[in-house]
């Protein structure tokens, strides 16, 4: 029995219970459809560097691409700060803002 448990329990695994998501918002709604404009944007990228285009055409593309990110990163963190999804119900701690922000910049 590799990987079994030995004493107490009864060697029964637990079952995870499915979590329904939460259903979307209007900002969750916007927030993808940024998404499918900036994976649009990436893949025009993998275009240009596939056809050798220009450098500067590249890396003018590159900072569209992480600007349309950081945009889209915002939104869900004003989103996160107001407690939305967050964890539904409980109020938003500062440090909590503070952690989300750290995620967002890297």
């Amino acid at each position: 029995m590799t990987g079994a448990k030995r004493g107490g329990g009864g060697g029964i695994a637990e079952a995870a219970i499915p979590v329904a998501p939460l259903p979307l918002s209007d900002t969750d709604k916007k927030v993808l459809a940024r998404l499918k404009r900036i994976e649009g944007q990436v893949r025009g990228l993998q275009r240009m560097i596939e056809e050798g285009r220009d450098c500067h055409e590249v890396l003018t593309q590159f900072s569209g691409v992480r600007s349309a990110l950081d945009s889209a990163g915002e939104v869900v963190l004003e989103q996160y700060a107001s407690g939305c999804r967050a964890r539904p119900g409980e109020p938003v701690t500062p440090s909590d803002v503070v952690r989300a922000v750290k995620l967002l910049r890297g």
